[in-house]
């Protein structure tokens, strides 16, 4: 694969998880309160590698405001300075499930287009 199809492909995926991110860090609180590298590691072992703590961050503060999470501080495992952990709000649940829905709402309607159409022949797409 060429660099710039490469790049164009993380581009692509880059602006799709855009889309989708607060709701996958819903998803992820859902399971159990998390601190913000927590967030990263879980989104890398799905194949998510595109994230960094500088984007979730200023997420999570959003959604903070938004009221669908709060945060609390408590002590780490390994000796250091507490964390902040975030912990789901009853808004924030209702949220992922409109969430959940919209998404897989959006993504049938974008397979259904993707599967069923036929891609032209001959390289030529000038109608």
């Amino acid at each position: 694969m060429t660099e710039e199809l490469r790049t164009s492909g993380d581009q692509r995926r880059s602006q799709l998880l855009r889309g989708a991110l607060d709701i996958c860090l819903l998803a992820l609180i859902a399971e159990r309160p998390r601190y913000g590298y927590e967030f990263v590691e879980a989104l890398t072992d799905c194949g998510l590698e595109l994230v960094s703590e500088g984007s979730i961050y200023p997420l999570l503060a959003r959604m903070e405001r938004a009221g669908l999470v709060e945060s609390y501080r408590a002590p780490s495992s390994s000796g250091g300075p507490p964390r902040k952990y975030y912990r789901m709000t009853r808004a924030g649940g209702v949220e992922l499930t409109r969430g959940r829905t919209a998404w897989l709402d959006f993504t049938a309607q974008v397979n259904e287009i993707l599967t069923t159409t036929e891609p032209p022949t001959g390289g030529n797409t000038k109608p």
